[in-house]
């Protein structure tokens, strides 16, 4: 295979130079319209051939989430966020070359992706309804589970307790994929690391992320399942990052300093973390489909972590967000408790 870094999305100007670009990066690839949707299927990703052909055919921009996922399925899924940075520089009309980022630039992670719909970044580039880099979740039932996530039969209890709430429902795959635009430059969103006596005061930029507990940053927050088996639907536990590439973690900026935290699955779409009110699964958080009603959360930066440190204050109440019983094993829930100066509840947000 040739080198693919040979491709750069940064050289082009226009739409018709960005798909000659993304030619040149198939063509460089080897792999045909077959090989690329089997290779996409397979980091699940959608890529259907003949839309991909029809793409390539034409002069206008791909959507963002078909786009990373055909970059990844060429194998050059390190740079996705540096081609999903050139289409947007392009869709906003700077034709000027897009800034060479500088050595705090990372890439964002190329795993699959869901997209944002209704309000917020979705609305400006969505197909008919709520990605792949990043549409909208409730809890995850039976089999629609992620792979690799077990899905405990639920008592009596938890399916009446499912059946009021709004479900990570499964939808069909035409309305899965929307992406929000990613902000030019893959840098941290936040801006810590410049030794700014301030920084501690800055908020994060809205966008991908991952959320880890600060003491254990090798995990992060993700979809899971109570441990004691309680609850029949996904909830919020801490997981190794590199083993839970799905769903995606979008942080969407709200009113009044707050923001939504919305997670992003191939197959379930959009949901919202959402602090359960009642049930032995009291304080978790439960991914909805219905994000205007989800919980919204207050990020305060933490003296400790200063550069990256946050805590997760849900909004109109007195707890913070910590890691059930201050345990630093994987599957461990994130709840709301009594706010303290504990490590178990400071999170680093980074891009992701």
């Amino acid at each position: 295979m040739a080198d693919l870094g040979d491709v750069s999305p940064r050289e082009a100007r226009d739409a018709a130079g960005f798909i000659d670009l993304m030619r040149q990066l198939k063509e460089r690839s080897g792999l045909t319209y077959r090989d690329l949707e089997e290779r996409a299927a397979r980091n699940g990703d959608v890529l259907a051939r003949s839309t991909l052909a029809d793409i390539l055919r034409r002069t206008s921009l791909p959507r963002p989430d078909v786009l990373a996922a055909f970059v990844r399925a060429c194998g050059d899924g390190s740079r996705a966020g540096t081609w999903l940075d050139a289409r947007e520089r392009i869709a906003a009309g700077d034709t000027a070359g897009a800034p060479v980022p500088g050595p705090a630039a990372v890439t964002p992670n190329p795993g699959p992706v869901a997209g944002p719909a209704n309000s917020g970044p979705a609305a400006q580039s969505a197909p008919s309804a709520p990605s792949v880099l990043p549409a909208s979740p409730g809890p995850i039932t039976g089999a629609a589970a992620p792979a690799g996530t077990a899905a405990p039969a639920g008592t009596g209890a938890a399916v009446a307790a499912r059946s009021r709430r709004s479900r990570w429902r499964v939808v069909t795959l035409a309305a899965l994929f929307v992406v929000p635009p990613l902000a030019v430059g893959a840098g941290w969103f936040l801006s810590g690391d410049s030794g700014d006596p301030d920084t501690a005061s800055r908020p994060p930029a809205d966008g991908w992320v991952t959320i880890r507990p600060a003491r254990t940053p090798g995990l992060c927050l993700t979809d899971g399942r109570d441990r004691d088996g309680a609850y029949a639907s996904a909830v919020a536990v801490q997981l190794p990052c590199a083993q839970a590439p799905v769903p995606r973690t979008y942080l969407e900026r709200a009113e009044g300093g707050l923001y939504r935290i919305q997670w992003h699955h191939p197959r379930e779409g959009r949901g919202c973390l959402t602090v359960m009110s009642t049930g032995r699964v009291k304080g978790m958080l439960e991914p909805r489909n219905d994000c205007a009603r989800a919980t919204l959360f207050r990020l305060e930066p933490t003296a400790a972590d200063r550069a990256e440190g946050f805590r997760l204050r849900p909004a109109g109440g007195s707890g913070c967000i910590g890691i059930a019983d201050d345990d630093t094993s994987e599957g461990a829930e994130a709840i709301e408790e009594r706010c303290t100066d504990a490590a178990d509840q400071r999170f680093l947000v980074r891009t992701g």
